[in-house]
């Protein structure tokens, strides 16, 4: 599904999805293909986002676009 359809269904509201395409391009996850879970209330949607793994993500359907910063793995230290 589409991000403006996701948008039409759920207006002004978390919604939670696995993401199915994206195109990373700068640093940055543009995705563009969808697969709904269901809205997320305001309430929720922190806790949600914390509890996401792999390609599971909450989105607040205001956003134009769905865009996110990839960040690479940064190594652990280890003092000792």
């Amino acid at each position: 599904m589409k991000w403006q359809e996701v948008q039409q269904i759920f207006p002004n509201q978390f919604v939670k999805f696995e993401i199915i395409h994206s195109e990373e391009r700068d640093s940055q996850e543009f995705i563009d293909d969808v697969a709904v879970i269901g809205p997320v209330s305001d309430e929720e949607a922190t806790k949600e986002l914390l509890n996401s793994k792999e390609k599971t993500l909450i989105y607040h359907t205001s956003k134009d676009r769905v865009i996110v910063k990839v960040r690479k793995n940064v190594g652990l230290r280890r003092y000792l």
